[in-house]
């Protein structure tokens, strides 16, 4: 029997398994694929596995997105863990050291209880991201910037993120970027972000955390905003806290239901 979580930040769903709650427990790209398939399994983003942690963390993330492929970090992701993993301590309040593939990140809720709560995660540093693998022109807009934020990201300035197909745009600039890549067009009105997002492995989610990070270092640096950001997603707005070449995300995590699964 494996026995998960549902959680979602802003409408970016997850699937979450402890191992505390699993012996034996290992990342199955196959299972995340059934698991994450809306019309034949539950139905998730990607899902989770939260393993032990080792003497400097409290958890170990892998994170598989629907397709079965492994990404380094989830802004909403991680803090769907933290909360699966601060109701398994029966608390809903405190703080959580998680390793991911991205490193070390650090959590602790700032406000909420019960079913919700509001957390904070220390992104690290955002850096340079790869290079683009195609002419400019062929984006939707500019400026644009790639960027690093422990997985890779694409943030383009639009007029309008809504008029954006970002079906057809999507998978043509993951598929040109040899790891892929989350696909950001955003417009930028009275200091706050307006994100629209393409998520490599998934598809068009309604939010992301690692992405509305990106987007607020990118729109930073362009002087379009300040180092407090607001970030517009369909499913809901984030804050992204911005420091140096540090940055640190605040949004809810909502517990959905627990599964078992035969």
């Amino acid at each position: 029997m494996l026995r998960l979580t549902k959680h979602h930040g802003l409408g970016n769903d997850f699937l979450v398994a402890l191992e505390s709650h699993n012996q034996g427990l290992v990342p199955d790209p196959e299972v995340a694929r059934a698991l994450c398939d809306r019309r034949r399994g539950l139905g998730a983003d990607g899902c989770i596995y939260g393993l032990a942690g080792g003497p400097d963390a409290d958890l170990q993330m892998v994170l598989l997105n629907a397709d079965g492929s492994e990404a380094e970090i989830s802004g909403n992701g991680i803090r769907c863990l933290a909360q699966a993993w601060l109701r398994s301590q029966g608390i809903d309040e405190g703080a959580v050291r998680i390793q991911t593939a991205a490193g070390l990140r650090e959590l602790r809720t700032v406000r909420g209880q019960g079913d919700e709560l509001w957390i904070r995660v220390e992104m690290g540093e955002v850096r340079p991201g790869p290079d683009l693998p195609f002419p400019a022109r062929e984006l939707p807009g500019s400026p644009w910037a790639t960027l690093d934020v422990g997985n890779p990201h694409l943030v383009v300035v639009v007029d309008d993120p809504s008029k954006v197909d970002l079906e057809t745009l999507g998978p043509w600039v993951e598929s040109r970027f040899a790891l892929g890549v989350n696909l950001h067009v955003i417009s930028v009105s009275d200091g706050a972000i307006d994100l629209r997002v393409w998520e490599r492995g998934v598809g068009i989610t309604e939010a992301c955390g690692s992405g509305a990070t990106a987007a607020a270092a990118a729109a930073h640096a362009w002087g379009l905003v300040g180092s407090t950001v607001e970030v517009v997603m369909p499913g809901g707005s984030a804050t992204v806290e911005l420091s140096g070449d540090s940055a640190a995300l605040i949004g809810p995590t909502v517990f959905v239901a627990e599964v078992a699964v035969p």
